[in-house]
This record gives C-alpha cells, structure tokens and sequence, in this order.
C-alpha cells in the first residue's frame, strides 16, 4: 500500500513538474521575439476574433505599437526601481499610478469605440473581460488562496 502511493506521488509531481516547465517555455519564447513581431502576431490575432477590414488593421497596428512601447516603458521602471531598493510608495505616489492607469484605460476604450463598430466593441470587451477574470484566477491560485464567489460572505 506504501508503494503504490509513493508511486502515485511521484507520478502527479512529474506531471505537474513537465507543466510548469512548458509554461516557461512558452513565455521565453515570446520574450525572444522582438517588439514588432510581438505586435504583428497581436494584429493577427484581434483580426481574427474581430473580423477587421484593412484601415481598421492600420488603426489597430498604430495603437498597438503605442501601447508595446508604453508597456516596455512601465516594465523598464519597474526593474530599475526594483533593482534600486525595495521601499514603498508613498499613497501620493500608488495614487498617481493608479490614476494614470485607469486615464490610460479610459483613453484606449475611447480608441477602440471609434475604430471599432459596436458589435466589434462588444465582443473585444467581452474578450478583454475574460481575459482579466483569467488572470484573477491565476494569480490566486498561484497565491494559494481560494477564489471567492461574488456571492460569498467572509
């Protein structure tokens, strides 16, 4: 009985193991590509979800690059203030971060309705929703917390 769940043991924690390490794989790869590739693969994709025609494509390639470079710009900060010492915001400075954020959000939905018809809209923020709930659950999983249900009381 020792042996068969021994046996068992290993078996979940290589297969879990194999899992993480194609996950990483995937992720190095698509840091190795270069930005422009990154944002054509990104065009292709939303044309595909989307079903764009070609200036909806040009508009989009535009506020995707606008948005890559920006992105990099945050990420590179982002070391250089995590390399540099590992102090807190003060809640003036998380302020204005989250300011500018949602500023940002709120710009890039107004870029999207205008390049965009509404049925477009409507599923690019049906998709962009799943996304984020996506990444909710796997940021609380990767924590070790329960994911409550909207419903559920503390």
């Amino acid at each position: 009985m020792k042996k068969l769940f021994i046996v068992a043991l290993l078996v979940v924690g290589m297969t879990s193991f194999a899992q993480e390490r194609k996950a990483k794989s995937e992720r190095v790869q698509m840091e190795q590509m270069t930005l422009e590739q990154r944002n054509q693969l990104h065009l292709k994709k939303m044309t595909l979800e989307l079903d764009l025609n070609a200036s909806q494509q040009k508009e989009m390639s535009t506020l995707i690059a606008e948005q890559s470079t920006k992105r990099e710009a945050r990420i590179a900060e982002r070391k250089a203030t995590k390399d540099s010492a590992k102090k807190q915001l003060t809640s003036d400075e998380l302020f204005a971060k989250k300011s500018q954020m949602l500023d940002d959000q709120i710009m890039m939905k107004g870029k999207m309705k205008k390049i965009l018809s509404a049925d477009q809209y409507k599923k690019w923020d049906d998709m962009k929703g799943k996304r984020h709930n996506g990444m909710k659950k796997r940021m609380m999983h990767h924590k070790d917390r329960k994911i409550a249900k909207m419903g559920d009381k503390k």
